[in-house]
């Protein structure tokens, strides 16, 4: 470790005083042209005049206080299985309601809300109990889920025979090619 620090010592001390014998050419700094423009200059003067922004009127729906409203609508079509309802009312101010919805469970969903300046709230109800279908695995079917089929279950075509091989010897019992020799 000591002589490869002595041999950098001795490197950089050399290096330090070493004066060149040649002279170091000294070339010009490089000129390129210019290059040219890719677009036009523009057309339009450098400082552009400051436009006024224009004065805006307020929209006409903030101009008109809220309206009272009452609505409603009933839907029942049997054919289609669709039956719901709908009834709303406002005094300008508080807007409350209710809505059913008859579910796919043959239950009822009853919704009575009322929406103010705090906010929606909403109570929800249900009239009935749910009523599933009994579950029937798909990988297992009962019996009388899918008739029997109405062709034979033997098949019309014959089995096919195989003979056993003759000669049970493989046809290329050695390899081709030769054993190594170790």
């Amino acid at each position: 470790m000591n002589k490869f620090v002595v041999l950098a010592t001795l490197f950089a001390s050399a290096m330090a005083t070493a004066d060149p014998s040649y002279s170091i050419a000294a070339y010009p700094a490089p000129a390129y042209p210019a290059p040219a423009p890719a677009y036009p200059a523009p057309a339009y003067p450098a400082t552009m005049p400051a436009y006024e922004q224009p004065a805006y009127s307020k929209p006409a729906e903030e101009d008109y206080s809220p309206m009272p409203f009452d609505f409603a609508y009933e839907v029942k079509d049997d054919a289609t299985y669709q039956d719901f309802s709908h009834k709303e009312a406002s005094n300008g101010k508080v807007v409350t309601g209710s809505y059913r919805v008859a579910l796919p469970d043959s239950r009822t969903q009853i919704v009575t809300y009322k929406a103010d300046e705090n906010g929606y709230v909403a109570d929800v109800k249900y009239e009935g109990e749910a009523k599933y279908d009994e579950y029937k695995p798909a990988a297992y079917p009962a019996e009388s889920a899918y008739p029997r089929p109405a062709y034979p279950a033997e098949s019309a075509y014959p089995m096919p025979t195989y003979s056993e091989p003759s000669n049970p010897k493989p046809a290329y019992s050695e390899p081709s090619y030769p054993k190594p020799a170790y």
